[in-house]
């Protein structure tokens, strides 16, 4: 019996030590098990780093994707420069706030009958203002009456980049030309280079030039008229609406001075390429328009100036238009008063002076 006892107790100490090993084994197990558990976000975390510092670069691409956004926002400030407005002499002088019966948007505005020398419409006419580059009519009236050589070269150098307003030129420097192809792309294309080559080559040189400039002023009896250069860069440069009509009409006989200013277009030959120069007019391209002489002009100080000589309804016209405030608004003043001439033809032939005075008076008025 006791052997039998002890070895029972054997047995049972033999399956004690392997419940004790099995559970040993599975404890390890557990705790192996655990480890992985413990483990696996550790795993799990440092994925999750992975993705959060992806999402802290994302930013960074963003920002570097943030350059058109910059581009746009540098864009947006265009308009707002193109909108900080600059005005005119003209509209600084209260011009513009008056009012006339053909709701011209020039502040100055003259017509005059070139036979009878009768005003037909006036609004302004006196007021003396920045007439921009119908300066350039002078610098051609005076060129052209000096009986220069037109077939002389003239090259474009230094002197003639403007540094005045800093506009650009398609006459680079180096650019040789005729003194008549430099003229006729001052009067058509009112080219600033090409007038201030024509001042520069004056005999004399340019202060010559510019004297020469306000003595023929005289003669015409302009004398609300003073020149300082060639090209009208300089708001110096002025004049009031009836010196300009007396321009106009001597201009007009001039041939050369025709010729050139109404040409609707001019092609330069430079050797190695050809350049293509319009007229900043666009009425002498219009066929219901016979325009016998034109300029135009523009800065800021001056606003959009116009003159021409035309004949309207059988009638020879000098036009004048200064200070207009829209690109196309001196074309549309022009269009205003050959319509009003035409409807006053039409239902009165034979105008009186009276009546063609009207306007004159209401413009005055303001």
């Amino acid at each position: 019996m006791l052997q039998q006892f002890l070895s029972m107790a054997s047995v049972r100490r033999w399956v004690c030590g392997v419940a004790v090993v099995v559970l040993g084994v599975a404890l390890s197990g557990g705790s192996a098990y655990a480890a992985q558990r413990s483990a696996s976000p550790e795993k799990k975390h440092k994925v999750v780093a992975k993705r959060t510092s992806a999402k802290v670069v994302a930013p960074r691409k963003l920002v570097k994707s943030s350059k058109p956004v910059r581009v746009a926002a540098v864009s947006a400030h265009k308009p707002v420069r193109a909108v900080v407005h600059r005005p005119s002499h003209g509209e600084l002088a209260g011009l513009r706030d008056q009012n006339d019966p053909l709701d011209l948007k020039s502040s100055v505005a003259l017509v005059v009958d070139q036979d009878t020398h009768e005003v037909l419409l006036s609004k302004n006419d006196q007021a003396v203002l920045p007439i921009a580059s119908l300066t350039k009519l002078m610098t051609g009236l005076v060129v052209s009456q000096a009986r220069l050589d037109l077939a002389e070269p003239i090259t474009i150098t230094e002197e003639d980049i403007d540094t005045e307003k800093g506009s650009r030129s398609r006459l680079a420097v180096g650019t040789t030309l005729t003194r008549g192809e430099m003229l006729h792309l001052a009067l058509m294309s009112s080219e600033n280079r090409a007038a201030h080559a024509l001042g520069r080559t004056y005999p004399g040189g340019m202060k010559v030039f510019v004297e020469q400039m306000n003595v023929k002023a005289r003669l015409l009896g302009m004398t609300d008229t003073r020149y300082v250069e060639p090209t009208g860069l300089s708001s110096k440069n002025q004049s009031s609406a009836r010196d300009l009509a007396a321009l106009v009409n001597v201009a007009h006989m001039d041939p050369l001075l025709r010729d050139y200013s109404t040409s609707p277009g001019y092609e330069v030959d430079l050797g190695r390429k050809t350049l293509q120069y319009n007229n900043t007019n666009a009425l002498v391209k219009n066929p219901d328009w016979d325009i016998g002489l034109q300029k135009t002009g523009y800065i800021a100080e001056a606003g959009r100036c116009l003159v021409m000589q035309t004949q309207i309804a059988g009638r020879k016209l000098i036009m004048v238009f200064l200070d207009s405030a829209g690109k196309l608004s001196r074309i549309g003043d022009a269009q205003r008063v050959r319509q009003w001439i035409e409807l006053k033809t039409v239902a009165s032939p034979s105008a009186s002076s009276g009546n063609a005075q009207q306007p004159l008076a209401a413009g005055r008025q303001g």
